[in-house]
């Protein structure tokens, strides 16, 4: 019997142990595979980080230039690590680069020539303003932030710049009775803020038309959308919050709730929507380093439609802004994270010197 049990043992170990070998390739397999487009939509590479950089997220796009934040791993309270802000051609080659204090997580090009790169959406925020003409940086000092977090991202409506203000603090209760998006101006070398509302504010509920009371716990990314509504992302609460209106008597909120298939929970981080003449759409995704470009070559882009970049679920896909529901048209990015459109108007044609 002594005997028996060790032979046993080796001739189930047998299976198992090429069963778990099989687990782990299978696994890496998925971990290095490319991502996947669904037809009509390719997908392919237009940039890696450049040496020592690394976690891509934010981007915008300035005249002919794509312009990227690496927060390197820096510390997103900013009490360690700094950020690079790059700039590539439309053909992804590096132009410049400008290395900013903190965890970058914001980034928007206002007015012609000037952007805005905003830090530390955990606490101690700070904003840099690049003048992208000469290269030159100045840094704003925040205040005090009522809610306890940092800020996270901006938009520019009607030339005035909004931030979301991420990371709160929560009551007893655990609602965010702080601000949620706030309308920001520079004097001297600090950065003024007016709370358009808080987190806990009334809004409708896009699906059903009722009243609803907003109980935001993660503010994040921030677009406008066709119609000119600020339209930002509560990340962790699955949730897109449309803003007719800000600072107007007739101020409207809405709460759209988001869904994916097979009823698989699905957070967001940024959205955007096709603007006339879309080419193709930029991603950014923080775990691999990679930006990729997103072409639909048959009928191109249609205006208007809206594409969200999932950081759990790793892929982009079409939003439904009537239902909230996410269609998948690329999959298996490990952290899919900021988007921009590029047009058949940009001053350099992708694919040319």
């Amino acid at each position: 019997m002594q005997s028996s049990i060790p032979i046993r043992a080796q001739r189930n170990m047998q299976p198992i142990s090429l069963l778990l070998g099989m687990l782990l390739t299978s696994i890496a397999s998925l971990a290095t595979a490319d991502p996947t487009a669904t037809s009509p939509y390719i997908v392919s590479v237009f940039a890696t980080a450049p040496s020592g950089l690394s976690q891509p997220d934010s981007i915008v796009k300035w005249h002919d230039s794509v312009i990227v934040g690496y927060k390197n791993h820096a510390a997103k309270d900013g009490s360690a690590g700094s950020s690079t802000i790059v700039e590539y051609s439309l053909k992804g080659k590096v132009k410049n680069s400008y290395t900013v204090p903190g965890h970058n997580d914001g980034l928007r090009i206002v007015g012609e020539n000037h952007l805005w790169a905003l830090q530390n959406e955990d606490a101690n925020p700070n904003l840099v303003v690049i003048d992208l003409r000469w290269g030159t940086q100045h840094l704003y000092k925040f205040p005090a932030t009522p809610h306890g977090g940092g800020y996270d991202d901006i938009v520019v409506k009607n030339g005035g710049v909004y931030l979301t203000a991420s990371n709160p603090n929560l009551n007893a209760q655990g609602v965010n009775v702080f601000p949620a998006l706030v309308r920001a101006t520079l004097a001297g070398d600090s950065v003024i803020l007016e709370t358009v509302f808080n987190g806990d504010a009334p809004a409708i509920n896009i699906t059903t038309g009722a009243t609803t009371t907003l109980n935001l716990t993660d503010p994040d990314s921030m677009t406008v959308d066709p119609s000119g509504n600020i339209v930002f992302v509560s990340q962790a609460d699955s949730e897109l919050v449309f803003v007719r209106h800000p600072f107007r008597a007739d101020q409207t909120i809405g709460l759209l709730p988001l869904s994916a298939p097979n009823g698989a929970v699905i957070t967001i981080d940024d959205t955007a929507f096709a603007p006339a003449g879309s080419v193709a759409l930029l991603v950014t995704d923080i775990g691999t380093g990679v930006i990729y470009r997103i072409e639909r070559p048959s009928f191109g882009f249609e205006i208007g439609t809206a594409y969200s970049a999932s950081d759990t679920l790793g892929l982009v896909g079409t939003l439904n802004v009537d239902t909230g529901f996410v269609s998948p048209v690329v999959t298996g990015m490990n952290s899919a994270r900021g988007l921009v459109f590029l047009t058949d108007e940009d001053h350099e044609e992708h694919g040319q010197e």
